[in-house]
């Protein structure tokens, strides 16, 4: 921890580094409309090929989305104007963020009414890894917002940026809601929310605390009078533990399922060590565990796997067992 604050500080912004700073997230001006074009131009772009990539359950096409998407820099040039007390720029910026959240909900919304029914929600890769966002997420959020600022204030490291880009997920998450709410599933909609808040908080916080030991605000000669950036701080703060919250229990909810489904597997096991089937599907969900198991003649007691399940995990759960017969078909064929 040392090492590092000893990095930070002998990286620290000089006032000849505040004019190139600005110019690569302040756009205004002359510079605003074309800026504006492009945003929206790569933003369109990206929520299409991230939308084609969640449907298609394609991790490379998600990345390349994440790549391409330009919703880190208003966000960290919040950060940035936060930082240096400029409430005006940081209300500008946030601005564009919502706008762009909107447009990318919509889009992929508007996708998901064109293809129905295409998606499977509980076996798409894409949905289920953006959907039930836990603390780790958070994490690693905030150590990709850290090294987001970073790496914007060093003209030297600028090329790691497209690194960041992809450990902190903008685009995919909002295109997981908009889908889902296209096809009713307001649970998934609101855990990829989640994700994309819990992001845009730590990018927040984060970066800016990044920013501020860098001392941006010195260096570009801002004297910070009043309260206005510890109180938009302290609210930035406040969001990010309240987002704690569901976060933690969604993770002890992920945690407690993995563990039910490897005591429930070792368990059927067991069960099945003396007979002719063996475990195929081992699933949990809450309070029930579904087990699939293959094979022929007289299964072993049921109860008896229920008792050895409930004792493994040390609460009563709902058991259900699918015997699938099995049979095997030879051919042998005829010497010449």
């Amino acid at each position: 921890m040392n090492t590092l604050s000893k990095i930070l500080r002998n990286n620290q912004f000089q006032s000849a580094d505040v004019p190139k700073f600005e110019a690569k997230l302040f756009y205004e001006s002359d510079r605003s409309r074309p800026y504006l074009e492009r945003f929206f131009a790569l933003l369109f772009l990206a929520t299409i090929i991230a939308t084609a990539g969640v449907i298609g359950d394609s991790t490379a096409t998600v990345i390349g989305a994440m790549i391409i998407a330009p919703l880190m820099t208003p966000i960290m040039a919040t950060a940035a104007a936060l930082t240096m007390g400029n409430l005006n720029r940081a209300v500008q910026r946030l601005s564009l963020v919502i706008a762009g959240v909107a447009l990318v909900m919509l889009l992929s919304m508007l996708i998901g009414f064109i293809y129905p029914g295409v998606i499977i929600f509980s076996e798409n890769t894409q949905i289920l890894s953006r959907i039930s966002p836990r603390i780790i997420d958070l994490v690693a959020a905030l150590a990709s917002g850290a090294a987001g600022a970073f790496c914007l204030s060093r003209d030297d490291i600028a090329d790691s940026l497209p690194g960041v880009a992809i450990s902190i997920s903008l685009v995919p998450p909002l295109c997981v809601a908009g889908i889902s709410l296209s096809a009713g599933e307001w649970d998934a909609a609101l855990g990829a929310l989640l994700l994309f808040v819990t992001n845009l908080l730590a990018i927040l916080l984060a970066g800016g605390a990044v920013l501020a030991i860098l001392d941006l605000n010195r260096a570009a000669l801002i004297e910070i009078k009043g309260k206005s950036r510890r109180n938009a701080y302290a609210v930035v703060f406040g969001a990010v533990l309240l987002v704690s919250i569901p976060l933690m229990i969604t993770g002890r909810q992920i945690t407690s399922q993995a563990r039910t489904e490897i005591l429930s597997h070792r368990a059927a096991l067991v069960w099945v060590e003396d007979s002719d089937y063996e475990v195929r599907i081992v699933n949990a969900s809450g309070d029930a565990v579904y087990i699939a198991v293959v094979g022929h003649g007289n299964p072993p007691v049921f109860t008896d796997l229920v008792s050895a399940i409930e004792e493994s995990v040390g609460r009563p759960v709902q058991v259900d067992l699918e015997l699938i017969p099995s049979q095997i078909i030879s051919h042998t064929p005829h010497a010449p």
